[in-house]
């Protein structure tokens, strides 16, 4: 079920009625049969795989609870956990792997098998992707981790953990929560406020804003000139790949946004999944602020695991590769996913390498490193070298990634801007509407950078001011509906 279609809009409010109509004490497991028959929308067999996950690291929690009680020596109790982590590990991954990588590995094969001239071909699986598999797993084996590690106790209460696992706003495509978060407030059903209620619907209603208005119109240029990428030169494939990470941007960010809003009208505090990613001035601070609930889930349970920066520069270097080639290859069964990994870990290396000589330059120039114009070009520049990797994970192919960065520098057809522009996919009302969402958004981001929570700060306003931006919204989102309705980007990963 998406969350931007018309379903969506009748589910919500009746599921939101009959929670705070029925007894506190039954609350969750209405929650729990709603969230099941929400994930059942998309293909009713696939809940088998949500089950096993929750069975299985819910079991896992108990056995490791047990191991504890039986007052083992420290050493036996490690090594017995460590079988029951390990065994939580290989089975949620090996099922991960099954239905997303699969057939991505046995391509993979028959191209080694065809450079190398040997006569195999491994015959592809047919398998379906459930959706939001890779958010469920990592979710569960957050609880996991976190049980092992004694950061919290084993959940007694099944239908609660199943809860935590499939709860319905941020199953398909996160955040990624943490048992330390959202398992703790499933223990208290939530209570109707009022203001958290009307909090949480401005919320939703600013996410939906990001979606229809600003991502779904930004696709239709990105579309037609991603999909035929030899046939665009110069700022066609500029416009188009700017466009792009505006579109992931808003389109990721929105669902994060409408889960969040509503969560909150349930009575639940979702993380924040985004920081204005695209005001960082650093490759590094871009991974603090972009999907911070999986960055922050690869840095706890990959990245320190693995050593950290605690083992020497170069370990650290390989850690980092790691950890940014799980991110991309997380993303998607694909060579293109993968080198946008591949890259933002080059990145991050090259950048603590050259950290030396910047602050040589800057400390030669006497450039304040408070300086406005220096924090200005420091964004600018982790811009362009977010949205150059950008490409990569847009592009269908490496082959065609290679062909957008190489003829963005063609810039024979600046000539035809005035002509050409029109004719890639947005007409002059779209392309108006979408750079006034633009700069709504623009603004909205420098209203959070001041500390300032949006639906707050819009919130303290005179009503006038109020109404006038909730209906200016609305009206926004009406005017998107004959282009909106797109499948969130996200869905597939």
């Amino acid at each position: 079920m998406l969350f931007n279609s018309a379903q969506f809009l009748i589910f919500f409010p009746v599921v939101t009625l009959v929670y705070f109509a029925i007894p506190k004490k039954i609350r969750n497991y209405w929650l729990l049969i709603i969230s099941y028959y929400f994930y059942m929308c998309w293909n009713p067999k696939y809940i088998l795989l949500l089950m096993a996950s929750t069975l299985i690291t819910y079991t896992s929690g108990l056995l490791m609870e047990n191991i504890k009680g039986k007052k083992y020596d420290a050493i036996k109790e490690r090594k017995l956990k460590n079988w029951v982590v390990a065994g939580s590990f290989i089975l949620n991954v090996g099922m991960l792997f099954y239905y997303k990588y699969t057939n991505f590995a046995i391509d993979t094969l028959d191209r080694i098998f065809a450079k190398l001239h040997v006569a195999v071909t491994i015959p592809t699986v047919d398998i379906v992707l459930p959706v939001g598999i890779s958010f469920f797993v990592f979710q569960s084996l957050s609880y996991t981790m976190d049980v092992y590690r004694d950061e919290i106790y084993a959940e007694k209460n099944f239908f609660r953990y199943a809860l935590f696992v499939s709860f319905f706003p941020q199953l398909v495509a996160g955040p990624i929560e943490r048992s330390k978060n959202l398992l703790k407030q499933l223990s208290t059903p939530g209570e109707f406020e009022y203001e958290r209620v009307r909090s949480g619907l401005l919320t939703m209603l600013w996410g939906f804003f990001l979606k229809l208005v600003i991502a779904d119109r930004a696709a239709v240029l990105v579309n037609v000139v991603y999909n035929n990428v030899y046939g665009y030169f110069g700022y066609q494939l500029v416009l188009a790949s700017v466009l792009f990470a505006l579109q992931i941007y808003c389109d990721f960010m929105s669902y994060s946004i409408i889960a969040k809003g509503s969560a909150r009208v349930l009575g639940y505090n979702l993380m924040d999944n985004f920081d204005c990613p695209y005001f960082a001035t650093s490759i590094k601070d871009f991974w603090r602020r972009w999907h911070i609930s999986l960055s922050s889930w690869l840095r706890d349970y990959l990245y320190i695991p693995l050593g950290g920066n605690r083992k020497g520069r170069v370990r650290k270097y390989i850690n980092i590769m790691i950890t940014f080639f799980v991110s991309g290859l997380w993303h998607g069964a694909a060579f293109t996913y993968i080198a946008w990994g591949l890259i933002h870990g080059m990145y991050q290396i090259i950048g603590e390498i050259l950290m030396p000589v910047r602050n040589k330059v800057r400390t030669t120039l006497h450039i304040s490193e408070d300086s406005k114009v220096l924090y200005i070009l420091k964004i600018i520049v982790t811009f362009v070298l977010a949205d150059i990797a950008w490409v990569f994970f847009r592009a269908n192919s490496i082959t065609e990634a290679f062909v957008v960065l190489k003829n963005s520098f063609y810039l024979k057809n600046l000539a035809t801007l005035k002509v050409d522009i029109w004719a890639l996919g947005l007409d002059m009302r779209n392309a108006f509407m979408l750079v006034g969402a633009t700069a709504v958004l623009v603004i909205s981001s420098i209203i959070k950078t001041k500390n300032n929570v949006l639906v707050e700060w819009v919130s303290n306003k005179h009503f006038v001011v109020r109404y006038v931006l909730y209906w200016g919204c609305l009206l926004f989102i009406i005017f998107s509906m004959d282009i909106g309705g797109q499948e969130f980007i996200y869905f597939q990963f």
